[in-house]
């Protein structure tokens, strides 16, 4: 066995089932062992697309999506994609190839540092310096991923140490490293603490992050939430916690939320923050919303509590842990009135759209859209106007809604639905995304085609980089600087017809139903492409 069989071996052992990437000779020894076993490969058009397509892999499973790239340029188009699953705490694993470990610092072809250029944005990273480590690299490797606050490691292989025998592969049984004990259970006093300020409350509300769903603990939360009858909000990447459709749940918070979702949070004083790092696109100003109530903030990374805002109790520890022990706590709470006021505001605060007849209205389109999905539908959202209207008027039955959030990657979409399709073959899934980001990764065209995975895209087209003009409409009096797209951008049937993809239009809303129902009425892929009014707002 020499290192290559080793690590093809290791990810066997972790129940990998599929690996996207690119190869270069940095990393051939590696893809030469990896033909001789049950993983799939998944040949993506360039390597940052990997990262998102392991990450749409991971959130859809709730294991760690992996993705292998070569040295040099191979390690560097992929930083995108590991300070995208690092921003929203996405278990990954990442494996580079590294030019040969003599040649190391001396500039050669295809080197780059790869492990220190990651240093701001990943969990950890390994340079693998001798192959007898590799089994003991990547079992800490996957339970540093998939643990505490997950997220993205990097392993950096040498071409040499790929090939370097290995004398006695063993993998272990169970990873005990002295410096990282993530806290998982909460502590005891801690939660009394909460439970009888949520006895003396009047108006509480918690508010769930994406953490919520790293840690499995969306049915703990729905059961406390209806048992106490405790309002729901999310941020945007605690979407789909509750579904849209319970009377507890009252909406996204922040910039681009639902107003009665923000007049929630200001009016409330009880604030339970679970899973959210209470960060500026959800809670614009901290101190004006929290001042005068009680914060409770829950998170798994006790880093993140008191970064942005003091609670007034830290509670550190795993959601779904912390929700079970809420559950072994009998206690009594009322507050009917709060609950009726909220739904006062729900009814009265509808933002009231006025689309303009001649174009598909996107947020109607994306609301009917939402009803003909199956129930257990996976939603991605790209980045740019097209994720706020889809946070803000998808609806959320069984499945889950899935996008960028932190960093924010416009591109994310098709290659996140490439994995997340993998990652559950039975399931629906819809990529929404605009013109501008759809142009970021319509080279996954292809690997959705050779690699059979059928994902349905949307196209909303507005011939704009629709985010960014609309902010200079508000700031700079419509002094648009370069945001148009329209010349350049290519004609969508015919791309379609190139890589044999059928092919829907849709340019306004009198037959948007017949045409979603065409568009999903099998599981194959199909491209539609929306034709908004270019001067559109969120």
């Amino acid at each position: 066995m020499i290192g290559a069989d080793a690590m093809v071996k290791c990810l066997e052992n972790e129940g990998v089932t599929t690996v996207y990437g690119y190869p270069g000779v940095a990393i051939c020894p590696f893809y030469n062992s990896i033909i001789s076993s049950g993983i799939k490969t998944v040949l993506v058009r360039t390597e940052q697309n990997a990262a998102h397509a392991a990450s749409g892999e991971a959130r859809v499973t709730g294991k760690v999506g992996v993705c292998a790239v070569t040295s040099g340029p191979g390690a560097t188009n992929l930083i995108t994609g590991i300070a995208t699953a690092f921003a929203d705490s996405i278990p990954m694993v990442c494996i580079s190839g590294q030019v040969k470990s003599e040649l190391i610092g001396s500039d050669v072809f295809q080197e780059a540092d790869i492990t220190g250029a990651v240093e701001s944005f990943i969990k950890y990273s390994y340079l693998v310096k001798n192959a007898d480590d590799i089994p003991r690299i990547f079992k800490e490797a996957f339970y540093i991923a998939n643990s505490g606050r997950k997220g993205p490691v990097l392993i950096d292989v040498p071409q040499d140490i790929q090939e370097a025998a290995v004398r006695n592969f063993k993998y272990p049984e169970e990873v005990n490293i002295r410096t990282y004990k993530p806290t998982i259970k909460g502590h005891a006093v801690q939660i009394k603490k909460v439970i009888k300020e949520l006895e003396k409350a009047k108006r509480p509300i918690i508010c769930a992050g994406g953490g919520v769903h790293l840690s499995n603990a969306v049915p703990e939360l729905r059961e406390f939430a209806h048992k106490y009858r405790i309002p729901v909000v999310n941020t945007m990447m605690g979407i789909g916690v509750m579904r849209t459709d319970d009377p507890m749940y009252f909406g996204m918070v922040g910039n681009n939320g639902k107003a009665y979702a923000n007049r929630a949070m200001n009016e409330a004083d009880l604030i339970i923050m679970v899973g959210a790092r209470v960060a500026d696109r959800a809670i614009s100003q901290p101190d004006l919303i929290f001042t005068n109530k009680i914060l409770v903030h829950i998170d798994v990374d006790p880093a993140e509590i008191g970064k942005n805002v003091g609670p007034t109790i830290p509670l550190v520890g795993d959601a779904k842990h912390i929700f079970d022990d809420f559950a072994n706590q009998e206690f009594e709470c009322e507050h009917e009135e709060w609950i009726k006021t909220l739904e006062e505001y729900r009814k009265d605060m509808v933002k009231v759209r006025k689309p303009n007849p001649d174009y598909v209205d996107p947020a109607g389109f994306i609301t009917m859209l939402s009803k003909e999905m199956k129930d257990n539908a996976v939603y991605v959202a790209d980045v740019g106007q097209n994720q706020i209207w889809s946070c803000n008027y998808h609806i959320v039955k069984d499945g889950r809604f899935l996008t960028s959030g932190g960093m924010g990657t416009m591109g994310y979409s098709i290659p996140a639905a490439m994995g997340a399709k993998r990652g559950d073959m039975s399931r629906q899934v819809v990529a929404v995304c605009g013109d501008g980001s759809f142009q970021m990764s319509m080279m996954e065209l292809a690997t959705i085609m050779q690699h059979n995975i059928p994902v349905k895209i949307i196209v909303i087209r507005n011939n704009y980089l629709g985010m960014v003009r609309q902010f200079q409409h508000f700031n700079y009096k419509d002094n648009y600087s370069v945001v148009d797209i329209k010349d350049g951008s290519p004609n969508l049937e015919k791309l379609s017809a190139a890589y044999g993809i059928p092919y829907i239009r849709v340019e306004n809303m009198s037959h948007a139903l017949e045409k979603i129902k065409e568009f999903l009425k099998d599981d194959t892929t199909t491209l539609m492409e929306c034709i908004v009014d270019p001067m559109d707002l969120v």
